[in-house]
């Protein structure tokens, strides 16, 4: 039988486990670049009774042994369906403020300033011996790392390995160009010299090291002078349930101006994606409006300009300063708060609907785009980024499919005739063609571009997340004969 398509990380493994035959394949998608597919079949007789089938539960574990638990609500077992074999998971993350007591905090303080401080030591290594993967680098560090600060054997190794993924994050922003060219001040910078972490910097536990008693909410958190039981946290309804049920991997300790915080990674099933959407909805994301949909609805940013234009104002003195570090987190939290919103508002309607959502690849526009002055403070503060991530994880849980298109003169281009022209946008709010005569918001006209170009996109499949059907074995060429000596 063939079992759909199966996610990259899982080949090799795959390769090796008695009764599947795996066969990959590549997708064009535009512009040289190509998608990679995994079809397996599985061909598996035993020597007495029936085929055991991968719909059943447990089903990974008698084959393979390798992965640990099976959801038989949503059959699937280290986050792999039985049905097809693809990826069912999302992966959130659930902050919640802890409330230590002085004593608590202090230890916990100092375990922070330990663990980043053998961090700190750990990437000079690293960086002295050109050493970054972490079984390598555990050899000159583990032992001074566990002696010298007193830390555990968990502590030491997810101190190193923080250290590991730090190097390959500022490897990939390096290729990316996300620090400045090569040569540059700020490259040079980053490159010439090794990472420092803040002595209250974030630090991984996993279940060794923290444990959750949800119904009491309180945590059992390893430290340096011991382990500290009932620290106490607070945590929404929603929250907690979604740490009991899907609470899964490591949890981040972090503090933030006197306040501490876990953040609990949560894989949570995502539903079915909708391969066969009936439409798109095209959205646009901007400034004065923060998005507007093809379907004529627009969502204002006043407030969050309101709190921008005051915040302009201040003068560049000691008490504006202060004054503006301390509005920067309640800025950010509104800003996150006015996102998630919009984001499922979006989401909700496209699932109504039965419709993909349609947005804009607006990957490196800061870089792209040329400001002036007191044009930039706004821009960078445009949360964007953010609204289209939200967008896109609450899609994918909801099962709706998303794409991302060109941006190139959408705001210019008439949705009507087609007509590409910057004399089109007479004004920031409005749209008026010169060759048709067709006049709208420049926003709403944008947005319907963003879902026409969605439709091209998607009835080409050059962008599609619409999975392929399984080839069955005769496509493949396999005869019955083949399938079973192999």
């Amino acid at each position: 039988m063939t079992c759909g398509r199966l996610p990259s990380a899982f080949s090799e493994f795959l390769r090796g486990t008695p009764g599947l035959y795996v066969r990959e394949e590549s997708h064009p998608r535009g512009c040289g670049a190509e998608r990679r597919s995994i079809t397996i079949t599985v061909s598996v007789r035993p020597r007495s009774g029936r085929m055991p089938s991968p719909a059943e539960p447990g089903w990974c574990e008698r084959m393979a042994g390798r992965f640990a638990q099976c959801d038989e609500r949503t059959r699937t077992c280290g986050g792999v369906s039985h049905g097809c074999l693809r990826s069912v998971i999302v992966k959130l993350v659930v902050q919640v403020k802890l409330e230590p007591t002085p004593q608590q905090a202090a230890a916990l303080e100092a375990t922070l300033h330990a663990c980043n401080e053998a961090a700190t030591w750990v990437s000079e290594i690293a960086f002295e011996r050109g050493e970054f993967k972490n079984f390598a680098l555990r050899k000159h560090a583990y032992d001074a790392v566990k002696s010298r600060w007193n830390l555990g054997a968990q502590a030491a190794q997810h101190s190193i390995k923080k250290v590991c993924d730090a190097y390959t994050t500022l490897k990939a922003n390096l290729r990316a160009g996300n620090l400045g060219r090569p040569g540059s001040r700020r490259y040079r910078k980053a490159a010439e010299r090794p990472i420092v972490f803040r002595p209250r910097g974030a630090q991984p536990y996993d279940d060794r090291m923290l444990s959750w008693q949800i119904p009491d909410r309180t945590v059992s958190i390893w430290t340096t002078s011991g382990r500290v039981k009932n620290v106490a946290f607070t945590a929404s309804p929603e929250q907690l349930a979604t740490l009991a049920l899907y609470r899964k991997g490591e949890s981040d300790l972090l503090e933030r101006d006197g306040m501490w915080f876990l953040n609990a990674t949560c894989e949570v099933p995502e539903a079915p994606l909708n391969t066969d959407p009936v439409d798109f909805l095209g959205v646009d994301l901007g400034i004065v409006n923060i998005a507007t949909t093809s379907d004529g609805e627009i969502m204002a940013g006043r407030e969050l300009n309101r709190i921008r234009v005051r915040e302009r104002g201040l003068k560049n003195t000691p008490s504006a300063k202060r004054r503006l570090k301390k509005r920067r987190r309640k800025e950010a939290r509104r800003a996150r708060d006015i996102n998630h919103k919009i984001a499922k508002h979006v989401v909700a309607e496209a699932e109504r609907t039965g419709r993909g959502i349609a947005l804009e690849d607006l990957t490196g526009i800061r870089e792209r785009v040329r400001l002036r002055k007191p044009q930039r403070a706004t821009h960078s503060s445009w949360a964007f980024h953010q609204l289209g991530a939200f967008i896109a994880y609450k899609a994918r849980r909801a099962g709706v499919p998303v794409v991302h298109v060109d941006p190139a003169y959408t705001s210019r281009t008439c949705a009507e005739c087609g007509h590409v022209d910057k004399a089109n946008r007479v004004s920031q709010a409005w749209f008026a063609c010169r060759n048709c005569g067709f006049v709208d918001h420049a926003d709403r006209n944008s947005s319907r571009n963003i879902r026409d170009r969605a439709r091209e996109l998607w009835r080409r499949g050059a962008q599609s997340t619409a999975p392929a059907s399984p080839r069955t074995p005769s496509e493949w060429g396999w005869t019955q004969t083949q399938l079973h000596t192999q």
